[in-house]
């Protein structure tokens, strides 16, 4: 796993808990909230639903535009904070953005509303993920 010390993850993690904060889920009522650290900056994101379900977006794709728009193209970390009932793995389709743009061995934390955390891997969470070099 790529160096990342517990103190940058507790603060991509509060980064996250924040963001969560202003989510709009208004048909699931599940509310995420991601945070990304690339090239030393924090960038978040929270799910956007819509009655059109297949037109929601994950928060961690939410924080990958963030992280596009400012002109960073690698992932050093990346954190979610969630409800339900234990920490919120990424779902596959945000898996597959996250692999786009970080190293199998950066560090993906997700901690549960109730301070339950886990950890993996992006190339834990995506074994053999679909990537093209340009």
């Amino acid at each position: 796993m790529t160096t990342i010390g517990d103190d940058v993850l507790d603060g991509l993690v509060a980064a996250a808990s924040e963001a969560r904060e202003r989510f709009y889920a208004p048909y699931s009522r599940f509310a995420v909230g991601a945070a990304i650290l690339a090239g030393g900056r924090t960038f978040v994101g929270v799910n956007i639903e819509n009655a059109s379900y297949p037109l929601s977006v994950c928060a961690e794709r939410n924080a990958v535009g963030a992280m596009i728009v400012a002109g960073e193209r690698r992932i050093d970390a990346v954190a979610v904070v969630a409800g339900g009932d234990r920490p919120a793995s990424p779902c596959g389709g945000c898996r597959q953005v996250l692999a786009e743009f970080a190293d199998d061995d950066v560090p993906v934390v997700s901690e549960h509303v109730a301070g339950e955390r886990v950890a993996w891997t992006v190339g834990e969470l995506l074994p053999a993920a679909f990537r093209l070099k340009p």
